[in-house]
């Protein structure tokens, strides 16, 4: 065997986990030995805050168990989540923290199979900052500086952000006042505190993912029940939780079942047109890259309408993508109770799925194919701006919750217990004892506010250390206008002279742009960690 190298990860959930897989099965390959430092606060490695094994069973995936397949190395003989999982509709949308006690699960079978060629060491800690260090780079933590290492990979997942200028307002508000700001998660925490709240009415800035753990942790969590179409309410709920965005509507959840699901299938011929047209999307102009898209999307979307019984010009497909390019999500009309008992409908398959619908679905199941061709590639700031903003956009269909969490909502409207009333961008003023939300009809105070936004990736709001020392060094820079950091294909960081940082690399969500839909759990043990792996042992081969 060669001697060992070193290597030093800075953050360790999914994403985490699915690199060292990767990084296994290249190693193992090519007989090498490396050294690996984990260097993570979170107490539970592997699973990350967001699968959290400790965290309430309110908070569920929003992808049902016959889609969930995350690649694992033969090598490691993982089990899939539903054989280690045991007795479960394919249908159903689990508890995240089960997940996240599958995703250690995995760990424990990587740390003794790979022990050959892994030696992982875990550091219960927070990186401050990195300097280079002859080939490699050495890390600070505390007073302390560790290495050098060979290579270093960052996995940051969602770190903290700087709060925005109206959550900053509402954060001095509350400590003067004494009035409730919560954050969603960790969701253990936020249901302690709700635990208090009986009687009073609860607003929640947020109506997509987020809102709707929340509005479950503020119902069942505390002792409520669904039953027979109706809820029955527990005494320790709040009076009334009102739900807020921009645009007031709510996500369109998923089909409900495989068979329905099955009816947005795009054809294997399908499939290879659309591969073909994000390789070459991901190179063109704009111009070029959203008529290549549109293209590869429109056959199969007619296909799918005409044998729902729905038959369209072609034309009218092409202007409603044409549109959603230039004003997501502007095509959706309807009062956020329309939309929702639309999207049930639509989900259930007791309605004809409109144009929107089928193309979420049909761009769900092209996320592979899209990261496929799009993330190797090299695309400017202008294509990777307007493709990556459409396929964010699109996330109100492809990444919407189960059916049932929004039949639950229509049950806690019809029980007074959530209010659509003031959903759609209120007014909001800071009030005695909390804050008044305004709309048409009227007003309402809240005496408690909970903040359930997905963090930015906007690397100037980030507050990590790392991250920032990084952007201040001249190391992490931004791709373009609205987007995250500037990487290479294997995760390496561009600089400020534009030339990728030897043994520097970052995945996820923070790389927006030089990536695409890197929020998907998919992604975390997708091929971008493949490439970081080969990247890794490559080098240190060399």
């Amino acid at each position: 065997m060669e001697k060992p190298r070193r290597l030093a990860v800075i953050g360790f959930g999914p994403r985490g986990l699915g690199a060292l897989e990767a990084l296994c099965e290249s190693a193992t390959r090519q007989g090498l030995h490396i050294e690996v430092d984990v260097y993570d606060s979170h107490p539970n490695p592997g699973a990350g805050p967001n699968f959290d094994p400790r965290e309430p069973e309110d908070c569920l995936l929003n992808i049902p168990l016959r889609d969930i397949h995350l690649r694992a190395p033969d090598s490691l003989a993982v089990p899939t989540f539903a054989e280690w999982h045991g007795p479960a509709s394919p249908d159903d949308f689990l508890p995240r923290a089960r997940l996240g006690t599958y995703l250690q699960s995995r760990l424990a079978l990587l740390r003794e199979a790979s022990a050959p060629h892994l030696k992982l060491t875990f550091v219960s800690a927070m990186v401050e900052a990195l300097r280079p260090a002859g080939d490699g780079w050495s890390l600070q933590v505390d007073e302390d500086w560790c290495g050098p290492y060979a290579d270093v990979l960052m996995v940051p997942g969602q770190p903290a952000t700087r709060a925005d200028d109206q959550l900053a307002t509402w954060q001095t508000h509350a400590a003067a006042t004494g009035a409730t700001l919560a954050q969603a998660y960790p969701a253990r925490l936020f249901h302690e505190a709700a635990e208090g709240w009986a009687g009073q009415t609860v607003a929640v800035r947020g109506f997509a993912l987020s809102s709707f753990d929340v509005i479950r942790l503020l119902t069942t969590g505390l002792g409520g029940a669904f039953r027979h179409g109706r809820y029955i309410a527990s005494g320790g709920e709040p009076a009334c939780i009102i739900p807020f965005s921009l645009d007031g509507k709510p996500p369109y959840p998923k089909p409900e079942s495989g068979e329905i699901d099955a009816r947005f299938e795009p054809t294997p011929e399908e499939t290879e047109a659309f591969c073909a047209a994000i390789e070459r999307a991901a190179i063109d102009t704009p111009a070029t890259a959203q008529a290549a898209v549109c293209a590869a999307l429109s056959a199969p979307v007619l296909r799918i309408l005409d044998e729902a019984g729905v038959q369209l010009a072609p034309h009218t497909i092409r202007d409603w993508l044409d549109t959603e390019w230039s004003q997501h999500g502007m095509q959706d009309t309807g009062t956020p109770m329309e939309v929702l008992t639309t999207g049930i409908a639509m989900a259930e398959g007791s309605r004809a799925p409109s144009i929107g619908y089928t193309v979420g679905q049909v761009w769900r199941k092209w996320q592979n194919p899209l990261r496929q061709g799009y993330n190797p590639a090299e695309t400017s700031a202008e294509t990777a701006s307007v493709l990556v903003a459409f396929d964010e956009g699109l996330k109100r269909y492809s990444y919407g919750p189960p059916v049932d969490s929004c039949r639950q909502v229509l049950m806690l409207v019809a029980a007074g217990f959530v209010s659509l009333e003031y959903t759609a961008d209120p007014g909001i003023a800071l009030a005695e004892h909390g804050w008044r939300l305004s709309a048409a009809l009227g007003h309402r105070d809240a005496t408690v506010m909970v903040d359930a936004v997905l963090p930015s990736s906007d690397l100037r709001d980030v507050e990590v250390p790392v991250i920032r020392a990084l952007c201040d060094a001249g190391w992490l820079t931004v791709k373009g206008e609205g987007l995250a950091a500037s990487t290479a294909a294997d995760g390496a960081l561009v600089n400020e002279s534009d030339q990728p940082a030897q043994g520097l690399r970052l995945l996820g969500r923070l790389a927006l742009g030089s990536v695409i839909a890197a929020d998907s759990l998919h992604d975390c043990f997708g091929q971008a960690s493949v490439r970081w792996a080969e990247a890794v042992t490559q080098r240190m081969t060399r």
